[in-house]
């Protein structure tokens, strides 16, 4: 729907968080279109790549992992190449984003991305989340956003969760391979507000030869006071996950028959991980200015065995290695948003504090064999904390302008045992919305960002830059040409001073030359009819490396193309259903070009059937198709018995898992 309004009603789109066009008078509109399934009609964002999926999608489309609730964002790709207790590998706008660096995620205000991670930079591990509890995903690409800081250069991603159930939850799902999975979640009124709890039971096995054995355990306690004017929450919650891991395995052993395709040659690798969360979040409107903060604490722990290059490092015992951490972190943010007038121009301004601080000790890596530990590779204690600052004003200059003017502030210190070091970085951002003219509305964004380097590296002999910077821009378009359709078209660039790629010896990344990505994504939502909507989203992109260099200038990993088609229906009669195919295609796993991974393409499907009002079954199918492609390829180095002492160049893939259905019988209460 769409409200004439002016100054009242632009308070009260501040307060939802709405972006607002003009009217023909130039009075503020507040257009505000919710389809079931998305919010993002015009004049809810400020970029073209910026929207939100709410938890009715979310329930309908099946998913294998629980990182695959990132699938959401258009273009990103959710895979794996180790054991469903590690975080999973995520790849967008061209990046091989490993396990999370340069896209920041946050639950409920609380950052995911760890830092200065014993497993790698930005470390996103998502398994804690209970999916019934998601309200909604809101998604940004691009360094544009002044309330944006570390990690977030290609895109952000805010998973929020619900305050209140409409019915309880409880569900078991049997399916292939031992997957066993129990939820149970409702909300009821407590002491003036409400009370939610969600509990999530799973086993898992896998088609591995090895198997899995994933034992999960996740918790989740909630209390909600207020409404949408005022009010606060509390939430708490409890994950533990242990498994064994079958990594990515060369393909010149299962070529030669040593191992089969979901064999392992160390059966022994695998985790355990912790994390426990306490987070509070206020919210408070005081006539036509909102404020909102929020703070947190956390606790982890990861201790995770992987072997990728078998003997070549040592012979005898294997390569082996354990990477181990406990971590303490703790935060807050405050932000306070307020209309002005200024020469008859309305004004929304905001300014806001973010905060954090990680205390890792121990932080190690150790050589082990069969998970016994033979000898301390290093250890370090980490301290490491942040204070970002930023400014934003949107300005509307006419019924069809606005600007978005934003500046952020960012200071760093690192504290590796005796050693210390510090950085700040100051990035600028604005944005130009013009519209809506027939339905359309047109976005220029530029953002300069920013991600932050392991600590260890910052202070060490090679003193790594400790934030390095990003640049990036953006020109779209957003339109309704039809009943139901929602279209969004991007073009982009994005250039970053230091890449960082995957080295298969430490099973992290490292710090590589400067790159430049540029690319265009097309992203589709139709409801057709109450019963039935189609998405349809397409990204292309290009990466090179910025600095010539004889060994080739393509990045390693950067993802070219994804497609991704959907369909889904609900309400017909008792059933519903829907269908997803994705393509992720080929990467050059060498800056030469002349190694490249094949794509892969997977479809998913659901059926279910509503057996009662509070009842229904549901069947979901994963590699329909049952394909014999990869989750991920990388190309390095490694050492087979009998083979020489430098080893064997090969690639190294993890296979996507094979045709799987699992079948969930769910109760309302």
């Amino acid at each position: 729907m769409t409200i004439r309004c002016g100054t009242t009603a632009l308070a009260a789109a501040i307060w939802h968080g709405a972006a607002l066009a003009t009217d023909d008078s130039g009075g503020a509109l507040a257009s505000v279109t919710v389809l079931g399934h998305y919010d993002n009609a015009l004049g809810s964002a400020d970029a073209a790549s910026q929207g939100t999926v709410t938890a009715n999608l979310i329930a309908n489309r099946p998913a294998l992992r629980t990182g695959e609730l990132l699938e959401f964002v258009p273009g990103m790709i959710v895979t794996q190449h180790s054991g469903d207790g590690k975080a999973n590998q995520y790849f967008l706008r061209g990046f091989n984003l490993d396990h999370g660096t340069d896209f920041a995620t946050w639950v409920d205000g609380v950052p995911v991305n760890m830092r200065s991670h014993a497993h790698g930079q930005g470390y996103s591990d998502l398994n804690f989340l209970i999916p019934e509890l998601v309200q909604r995903i809101d998604y940004k690409k691009g360094s544009y956003f002044a309330d944006e800081g570390d990690f977030s250069s290609a895109g952000a991603a805010h998973i929020r969760l619900s305050d209140q159930l409409k019915q309880g939850i409880a569900s078991l799902t049997a399916g292939s391979y031992g997957y066993q999975r129990g939820v149970l979640a409702d909300s009821l009124a407590a002491a003036g507000g409400t009370l939610l709890y969600g509990l999530e039971l799973s086993r898992n096995n896998g088609p591995w030869q090895t198997p899995e054995q994933v034992r999960k355990l996740s918790a989740t306690l909630r209390y909600s006071h207020g409404d949408a004017q005022d009010g606060y929450s509390v939430t708490a919650m409890a994950y533990r996950n242990r498994w064994h891991a079958t990594d990515q395995v060369p393909l010149r052993a299962v070529q030669e028959g040593l191992i089969g395709r979901f064999g392992s040659l160390d059966p022994s690798d695998g985790g355990d991980t912790t994390r426990t969360s306490l987070a509070w979040n206020l919210h408070r409107r005081d006539g036509e200015r909102v404020t909102q903060a929020s703070a947190y604490l956390l606790h982890s722990s990861l201790d995770l065995y992987s072997n990728f290059t078998y003997l070549l490092n040592d012979p005898v015992n294997g390569d082996q290695f354990q990477q181990s951490e406990r971590r303490t972190l703790g935060g807050a943010s405050l932000s306070q948003a307020w209309l002005s007038t200024i020469g008859g121009i309305d004004m929304r301004n905001q300014l806001g504090v973010q905060a954090r601080y990680d205390h890792i000790a121990p932080i190690g890596l150790y050589a082990t064999k069969a998970r016994q530990r033979l000898a301390t590779v290093r250890e370090d204690r980490v301290d490491e904390a942040s204070i970002g600052l930023y400014a934003e004003n949107t300005s509307y200059w006419t019924p069809t302008l606005r600007s978005i003017a934003g500046l952020r502030y960012d200071a760093y210190r690192f504290k590796v045992n005796d050693a210390r070091a510090g950085a700040h970085k100051v990035s600028p951002k604005l944005s130009l919305i013009f519209g809506p003219w027939a339905n359309t509305e047109y976005f220029i964004n530029y953002g300069a960002g920013f991600h932050s380097n392991d600590a260890r590296g910052v202070t060490g002999a090679g003193r790594a830059p400790p934030l390095v910077g990003t640049r990036g821009a953006e020109l779209g378009l957003r339109g309704e040409w039809l009943p139901g359709l929602q279209s969004s078209l991007a073009l982009w660039g994005l250039d970053i001073d230091s890449e960082l790629v995957y080295a298969g010896d430490s099973g992290q990344t490292e710090a590589s030359r400067a790159s430049r990505r540029t690319g265009v994504e097309w992203s589709n939502h139709y409801i057709v009819a109450p019963w039935l909507l189609f998405d349809l989203d397409l990204a292309v992109s290009h990466a090179r490396y910025r600095q010539s260099d004889p060994a080739g200038n393509h990045v390693p990993e950067a993802l070219d193309r994804v497609a991704s088609f959907g369909v889904t229906v609900k309400d017909l009669g008792r059933w519903f259903g829907g269908f997803e195919l994705r393509y992720f295609g080929p990467r050059p796993l060498v800056e030469d070009n002349s190694v490249r991974s094949a794509a892969t393409t997977l479809a998913y499907g659901r059926i279910g059937y509503q057996l009662s009002r509070r009842t229904r079954l549901t069947l979901d199918g994963f590699n329909l198709f049952n394909r014999r492609a990869s989750d991920i390829d990388y190309y390095y180095a490694s050492r087979l018995a009998g083979e020489p002492a430098g080893g064997v160049d090969d690639v190294h893939f993890h296979p996507v898992e094979p045709r799987t259905l699992r079948l969930t019988l769910t109760h309302n209460f």
